[in-house]
C-alpha cells in the first residue's frame, strides 16, 4: 500500500516491461507502533524515489532534455493541452511523452496520433508515477539529446507532488470548470509546482468562476509560482505557454553547454 495516499498494491505495466510496485506494512493493535512503521515506510519510499529522480535527472542534464511532469485532477484538459502544444512545436524540437494513466492506452493513442513517440505506463490500482518508473519507460522512449519530454502524470492532486520523477518543472493544470479554492485544498501540489496553467478560460462567460481568488489563493500558498491563462481548445493564450516552454529549453541548453565544455 503507499502510505503517502493509500492506494493499493498493484502492477504497473510499462510497455515493454512488467514492474511490482508493492508497498507493503503490516497491521498492529499497537496505534503509536503502527503509526511509526507507516511514517517510516514513508520516508524509506520516498528516498528510494528520490535516489532514482536523481539518477534521471543526472541523465536529461547531461543530455539536455527538458522534462516536465504534467500534474492535474482529471479532465482538466491536460491531454488535449498536451496534443495542441506537440502539433505545434513539431520541427522545432525533438519530442516524446510518457503517458501514466491507471488503465488503458487511450491518450497515449492520442498523442502517437500527433506523430509524437509515446510510452504508455498503466499503475493498475497506484495513483502516480515514480522516478523508477520513468526510468523504465526512458529505456523504451529514448528521446533525442536536447528533446523536450512531458510526462503526463496519473490524474490525482495529492500523491504525485510528493514523488520527484527528476523533471525540470512541476507543471500544474487547473481548469475553470474546477473550483478556484482548489490550490487550498490541494497546497501541496501548488507548492511543489513552478508553473500553474489556468485552461479553459473560453468557458469563462458560463461559469462562476473567480479567475482572481484563484490567483490569490495560489500565490498564498506558492509566492514564487508562475501563472499562465490559456485555453487549449480555443488557442487563446497558447503563445504564452509555449514562449515559456521555449525560454526553459534555450536555457537548459545553455546549461548543457557548460557541462560538457568543463568536461
Amino acid at each position: 500500500m503507499c502510505t503517502t495516499c493509500g492506494c493499493g498494491a498493484g502492477e504497473t505495466v510499462i510497455e515493454g516491461h512488467t514492474h511490482e510496485h508493492d508497498h507493503h506494512h503490516d497491521h498492529h493493535h499497537d496505534h503509536h507502533e503502527e503509526s511509526g512503521r507507516i511514517v517510516q515506510l514513508e520516508q524509506d519510499i520516498l528516498a528510494k524515489n528520490d535516489g532514482y529522480a536523481a539518477a534521471n535527472r543526472r541523465h536529461f542534464s547531461e543530455q539536455g532534455i527538458l522534462t516536465l511532469n504534467l500534474v492535474s485532477s482529471p479532465g482538466s484538459g491536460k491531454t488535449t493541452l498536451l496534443t495542441k502544444t506537440l502539433d505545434i512545436l513539431q520541427g522545432e524540437h525533438p519530442l516524446g511523452v510518457i503517458e501514466g494513466d491507471q488503465q488503458t492506452s487511450h491518450d497515449a493513442e492520442r498523442i502517437r496520433a500527433t506523430g509524437v513517440s509515446a510510452v504508455q505506463i498503466n499503475t493498475g490500482k497506484g495513483c502516480h508515477l515514480d522516478a523508477h518508473m520513468v526510468g523504465h519507460a526512458m529505456q523504451t522512449l529514448a528521446p533525442e539529446p536536447g528533446a523536450m519530454l512531458f510526462i503526463e502524470n496519473v490524474g490525482n492532486l495529492v500523491c504525485p507532488a510528493a514523488f520527484d520523477l527528476g523533471e525540470a518543472h512541476k507543471v500544474v493544470i487547473l481548469s475553470v470548470t474546477e473550483g478556484e479554492d482548489k490550490p487550498l485544498k490541494y497546497p501541496d501540489m501548488f507548492h511543489a509546482a513552478d508553473l500553474m496553467i489556468l485552461n479553459k478560460v473560453d468557458l469563462l462567460p458560463y461559469l462562476e468562476f473567480d479567475v482572481d481568488r484563484c490567483l490569490v489563493y495560489a500565490r498564498r500558498i506558492n509566492p514564487n509560482i508562475h501563472i499562465l491563462q490559456l485555453s487549449a481548445t480555443s488557442g487563446e493564450g497558447m503563445d504564452g505557454w509555449l514562449n515559456w516552454l521555449r525560454h526553459e529549453h534555450q536555457q537548459l541548453a545553455g546549461e548543457a553547454g557548460k557541462i560538457v565544455v568543463q568536461a
